[in-house]
């Protein structure tokens, strides 16, 4: 995780440089501080921050990852590499409900609540899925 904390903490840097100098700048343009931009760059500097805290720790207490050292076997990054479910329909219903939503908008209210209950439904499907049928625990 070496890499990518370095990569995070370039972003760091690169927005602690930026959002003064764009407050700076668009102060001086218009005699106030554009808050919205400045806002957006701050808020972007927080989130670099966080992940690169994140990556740091993590790296310093994990150890370094196979990726990260040179002499490093193949066999040693290998493993399950994730899970993949079964087919299902319930993305079809998902894609409906917020069809239907869209089309609300559109024709009436109405429809925007059907496709609401269809969207509910669908969502404790995505929930549910492995709890009944072939795939029950």
């Amino acid at each position: 995780m070496k890499t990518e904390a370095k990569i995070f903490l370039f972003l760091v840097v690169f927005f602690l440089i930026d959002v003064p100098a764009y407050a700076y700048i668009t102060y001086i343009q218009d005699g106030a501080v554009e808050v919205i931009g400045t806002t957006a760059l701050a808020l972007t500097l927080l989130a670099s921050g966080m992940i690169w805290g994140l990556l740091f720790l993590t790296g310093r207490n994990n150890g370094p990852r196979p990726e990260d050292r040179k002499e490093a076997e193949i066999v040693e990054g290998a493993g399950a590499l994730g899970f993949f479910p079964p087919t299902s329909i319930v993305p079809f219903w998902t894609t409906v409900a917020i069809a239907v939503m869209f089309l609300g908008v559109v024709f009436g209210w109405w429809l925007t609540l059907i496709g609401a209950g269809v969207g509910l439904w669908a969502a404790f499907g995505w929930a549910y899925e492995y709890y009944v049928g072939d795939y029950k625990h």
